[in-house]
This record gives C-alpha cells, structure tokens and sequence, in this order.
C-alpha cells in the first residue's frame, strides 16, 4: 500500500479546505495530533506499529470536517458527528485504500457503538465505528488532547477522562484502557498552556 506523504497530504487539505481559516485550523489540529502520535511512538513498546501509517492517519483523520462548512463559512456543529463518514467518503473519491479512509471514519471519541448510534439519535448509519488495529487506536487516542474550539487547547489526560464520563462509565474504562496501552503524552512539551476542560455554556469542544 503507498502511503501519502506529508506534503501530499497538506495538498490535498488545501484542495478541499473551504476558506484559508478553515485549512488553518484543520490542517493544524491534525499536525498537532500528529505531533502527539509521535511522541508516543518513541517508545519501545509501541515499536512494533507502522508509524508511516500512523502519521498519514493522523494527518487526514479530519479532512471530512471540511464537508461541514456552509457557504457562510460557519461549521455546522450539529453535524459534526458525520465528519468521519464524510471524510471517508473524500478519501475514497480520491482513490486511497479502505486502511487509510478508516482512520477518518473509526476515531471518533473511544470507539462510536451501533448502540451509540441508535440510543443517541445520531445521524450517521447504525453500525460499529471502532478502532480495531493499534496505528487506528494509536490515532483515535492522540486526537483526544487537542481540541478545535476557540481558541483552540490541548485537554490532559485527565480533563478528557472527565470530559467523556458523560457518555457513560464505559468509555471512562475505553479511554483508560487507550492509556495503559499508549502511556501519557508530554503535551508540556508541545505547549506550556494545557489546560482542563472546564464546564461552560455552549458546544463542547471539538475533538475527535
């Protein structure tokens, strides 16, 4: 399989990117995640993962956000949630291969149930939206602690745990269990403002 590399990647962000504030914060987000994927492969235990794989999966598991804006250049919230079909669906339009096109469609939250669609109403198929091979978790994982919202932050590992209990202690144990196999990320290291994630009136912040 070839993987795109980074620069054909950002290509293909700017080709479907809406307006330039739409590509900035995209393409952004997903160079972030991206950033924390690989700081995580730096360690030994996670050797075994291709991280070719896992950096284009982190630099395109968002480019169906793109799908949502308006011609008013607004991001339609409601429907955010589609975003990973979306994006899947601009993956295989382009041609790429179904293992590149799942990394859009299977990282949303800790892993979106049949159950989760049904119970929630959600407007995407009823089906099981999980990540199933260690570079998809790998990536579904790094893309919880950085969020799209304005401005823009990265949540600790413990803001995201408190963030998702909403959705139910069992994707409290999902997220820990992404934990002990990924470890902690340093987002010190990325950032010196990381900050919990605080209630507050409004959406909650985009991530996943």
């Amino acid at each position: 399989m070839r993987i795109p590399g980074p620069e054909e990647i950002r290509a293909l962000h700017a080709k479907h990117a809406p307006t330039a504030e739409a590509f900035a914060s995209v393409h952004r987000h997903c160079e972030l995640v991206w950033s924390i994927a690989e700081q995580l492969l730096a360690s030994p235990r996670l050797s075994r993962l291709d991280a070719e794989l896992v950096r284009a999966g982190c630099l395109l598991h968002d480019i169906g956000v793109y799908r949502l804006y308006g011609e008013d250049g607004r991001l339609d919230h409601k429907n955010y949630i589609r975003h990973g079909l979306l994006g899947q669906e601009l993956l295989e339009s382009e041609g790429h291969p179904a293992a590149l096109c799942r990394f859009c469609s299977h990282h949303t939250g800790v892993g979106l149930t049949r159950q989760d669609v049904v119970s929630q109403n959600l407007p995407v198929p009823p089906a099981d939206y999980l990540a199933e091979t260690p570079e998809e978790r790998l990536v579904m994982y790094a893309d919880k602690f950085h969020s799209k919202s304005h401005p823009d932050r990265f949540l600790t590992p413990d803001a995201y745990a408190a963030h998702v209990r909403r959705f139910g202690e069992e994707k409290v144990f999902a997220f820990q269990a992404l934990r002990d196999e990924f470890g902690d990320p340093d987002l010190a290291l990325l950032t010196p403002h990381v900050e919990p994630l605080t209630p507050r009136v409004g959406p909650p912040p985009v991530s996943g």
